[in-house]
């Protein structure tokens, strides 16, 4: 897998979105590292900026298409931390989108210095839900459609 270099390296390409993130001091514990749990919300923000760059908003797949994206699981490792005031770069790859499932890699990169350090590495399993009921639902066509184009070769 290559890593992101720098801010330039920050665009989409094939089936990888990349989204720069900067650590405030509210996502920090104490000792001014990541809280464990933050690296989600970090990875969150990716999928549903990865969306809006497909054309969708999750505002409106609810409200016209009456679908919700949610989590059913993930696997995370922590490599290294992430500290107060770190310019953060968070990889998002769709392995295998399924009828109603998504499967996707998600990498948090620091570059600093010239130097990519990889922080975490993680795999994300999301689910096409109806927003009424939340049971899994095929996603729409129309959608699909779309983020096929993101699946690798």
């Amino acid at each position: 897998m290559k890593a992101p270099h720098s801010k330039q390296d920050m665009q989409q390409a094939g089936s990888s979105f990349d989204w720069p993130v900067r650590v405030y001091y509210e996502d920090t514990d104490g000792g001014g590292v990541v809280y464990h749990a933050n690296y989600l919300k970090f990875m969150e923000r990716a999928r549903t900026e990865w969306l809006r760059h497909l054309g969708f908003e999750q505002t409106e797949l609810r409200e016209r298409a009456g679908v919700l994206f949610v989590v059913r699981g993930l696997r995370m490792h922590y490599i290294r931390p992430a500290c107060f005031n770190d310019e953060l770069l968070v990889v998002t790859r769709l392995h295998k989108a399924g009828r109603s499932l998504l499967e996707f890699g998600q990498d948090i990169f620091r570059n600093e210095g010239g130097q990519t350090e990889q922080l975490t590495q993680s795999m994300v399993e999301v689910v096409c839900v109806e927003s009424s009921r939340f049971k899994p639902l095929s996603i729409p066509d129309s959608i699909r459609t779309v983020i096929k184009t993101m699946e690798p070769a």
